[in-house]
């Protein structure tokens, strides 16, 4: 019975030995191809991944772009004109002058009751 399966599983790996050996480029291209494509740290799915990065980073780039220009364009404003100053310190910092009186009128939500919970209560 021993023999027996000594010789099975002798059999079993002569035809995987046959199938390697007649099947060997095809076997080693699917390999390679699978190692180069999903886990090599230069692979397409890292490259596709690198490539969205990219995108967003640009498009961030460009908000800021936006925002520096936008701004350099107020500091030069700024430089010019000092009523563009006064002006800025009323809206931003709620500054006045001495005969001014500042109105702040703000739009609150009102306030949810809170509901207290008796734990004697069933």
């Amino acid at each position: 019975m021993q023999t027996n399966r000594n010789e099975s599983m002798a059999s079993r790996l002569n035809m995987i030995w046959n199938f390697i050996g007649h099947y060997k480029y095809l076997i080693v291209i699917v390999v390679g191809v699978a190692l180069v494509g999903v886990l090599d740290e230069n692979s397409f799915v890292k490259r596709v991944q690198y490539e969205l990065q990219i995108s967003d980073l640009k498009t961030e780039i460009q908000k800021y772009d936006e925002r520096n220009m936008e701004d350099s364009r107020r500091l030069k404003e700024l430089s010019r004109n000092h009523k563009a100053v006064e002006r800025i310190a009323r809206e931003q910092y709620f500054m006045k002058t001495d005969d001014e009186d500042i109105f702040v009128l703000s739009e609150d939500l009102p306030e949810v009751p809170k509901t207290e919970e008796n734990e004697t209560t069933e």
